[in-house]
């Protein structure tokens, strides 16, 4: 369906949405709605409260998140208008998601690749404990070295620096360097590949594969990324770098610490930059991944953690600096080697480009129960929410030490920290054929769907005026 349509799609449910209401509710459509939005506050209310208290004011702030939607349909259904709120609101759905559908630009740039030819030394690590086993599983090793890679993998009982292990690659020959496992370790390898100019290898046998995601990467089937080995086209893309410390930014050494994932323990910094290929994390997330508590139980460790942490009771209280903007006291920061698509800022899943030249950067400072409803209501947007790009980002604390998030590793680093990107550092091998990164949907947008819906008509008809 060409978008035109589904911009009219659009439209159209959303119109019957409202007639649905009005018709066969009449007057009360007006207090129908009243009630919905009544209950969807008491909820957003609910939750912040659930978050940030504990005790008996905990309990009830439960008790309302169950209350209050359930109350709303006890109210529907008691004036046998459930089925009419039910059909309006799947229309209402379908009328966003069409909408948000039909903003995909699917013309929008890719990243520019060039054909290249295979790699005369490659030298690949598989980290065997990666994704639940997958570099077993689906026998990566082996295939690897039937395609004439030399392979390490590590031993999850010894303690190895694959950082290490890359240079000492390098300096035996190797002309590729790639990584089969976590984010982290792939951060790691892939610093050495940019400080050496020489290509770089992602194989998705991590458990999220973020990072082979916004390559385009088949994560389903990790050993298809082998075929970079034999038919490959490479990508320039850019790299994070963060330090702290007053001295942050003028030392680089590009993997002086260990992947936590690699070594089976916490990395540790050694004041120098460290490269992140995803993101850094600032703030409750660092907090709470950094509790000991954390790994043997963490819904309990989040819910003892979070109400000292969102109040500020405890933790340090940040400060960021992202060009010309400051963000003063919030919550939680995400600094990103590249932005997230608007439309995927909360799951945080997909970066259309990885050659922007510029980190993103999304800060979350929500105050009390109001700002908490509104950001739920606005799906994600608010004065709770700030996004923004810039080519350096420093995070300040009213703390010598913070704790920070870098790539799903747990950090500790001095303060300031400055994160900077280095546009087109990275030259990654992918192979040619695979699935490409997927459009991410825009935020809803009604005045852009509905010009989309009636202008591209006209144009169409002939009417257009060019």
């Amino acid at each position: 369906m060409s978008r035109r349509w589904t911009a009219r799609l659009a439209l159209a449910a959303g119109v019957a949405a409202v007639v649905v209401l009005v018709v066969f509710a009449g007057l009360g459509s007006l207090v129908l709605m009243g009630v919905g939005w009544a209950g969807l506050v008491l909820t957003a209310a609910g939750g912040w409260w659930l978050l940030t208290h504990t005790g008996w004011v905990r309990a009830l702030a439960g008790m309302l998140v169950i209350a209050a939607p359930l109350g709303v349909l006890v109210l529907y259904a008691s004036a046998g208008l459930l089925w009419v709120v039910l059909v309006s609101v799947g229309l209402w759905a379908l009328a966003v998601s069409a909408g948000r559908a039909a903003l995909v630009d699917d013309s929008a740039p890719i990243m520019a690749e060039r054909l290249v030819r295979p790699a005369e030394h490659p030298f690949l690590i598989m980290n065997p404990r990666s994704g639940g086993g997958k570099v077993g599983k689906f026998r990566l090793a082996e295939r690897a070295r039937a395609k004439g890679a030399e392979v390490v993998v590590l031993d999850p009982a010894e303690r190895q620096d694959v950082a290490e292990l890359a240079r000492r690659a390098v300096r035996e020959g190797a002309d590729l360097l790639g990584v089969a496992g976590g984010d982290g370790t792939q951060a790691l390898v892939a610093g050495v590949a940019a400080e050496h100019d020489i290509p770089f290898m992602v194989i998705g046998a991590g458990t999220r594969n973020h990072f082979a995601m916004d390559l385009g990467l088949d994560r389903e089937d990790p050993s298809t990324g082998l075929e970079a080995l034999d038919d490959a086209v490479e990508l320039r893309i850019d790299l994070g770098y963060l330090s702290g410390g007053e001295t942050a930014g003028r030392e680089t050494t590009g993997g002086e610490t260990t992947g936590a994932e690699a070594a089976g323990g916490e990395a540790v910094d050694r004041s120098v930059e460290r490269v992140f290929i995803n993101n850094a994390s600032f703030g409750v997330y660092a907090e709470v991944v950094q509790s000991p508590a954390y790994r043997d139980d963490k819904a309990r460790t989040i819910l003892e953690m979070l109400p000292d942490l969102l109040t500020h009771q405890s933790g340090a209280v940040l400060s960021v600096r992202a060009g010309s903007l400051t963000v003063e006291g919030p919550q939680a920061v995400l600094v990103s080697n590249n932005p997230y698509a608007r439309g995927d800022s909360a799951g945080l899943g997909r970066r259309q480009r990885l050659d922007s030249g510029e980190l993103g950067v999304l800060c979350v400072g929500v105050g009390n129960a109001a700002e908490a409803t509104e950001l739920l209501l606005r799906g994600g947007q608010g004065r709770g929410l700030t996004a923004a790009t810039a080519r350096e980002v420093v995070v300040e604390a009213d703390a010598p030490v913070i704790p920070v998030g870098v790539d799903g590793e747990a950090l500790t680093l001095p303060t300031p920290v400055r994160c900077r990107l280095a546009p087109g550092a990275l030259r990654v091998r992918v192979p040619r054929h695979r699935p490409g990164v997927p459009h991410v949907a825009p935020p809803m947008d009604w005045r852009r769907v509905r010009s989309l819906a009636l202008t591209m008509g006209r144009v169409a008809a002939g009417h257009g005026t060019g």
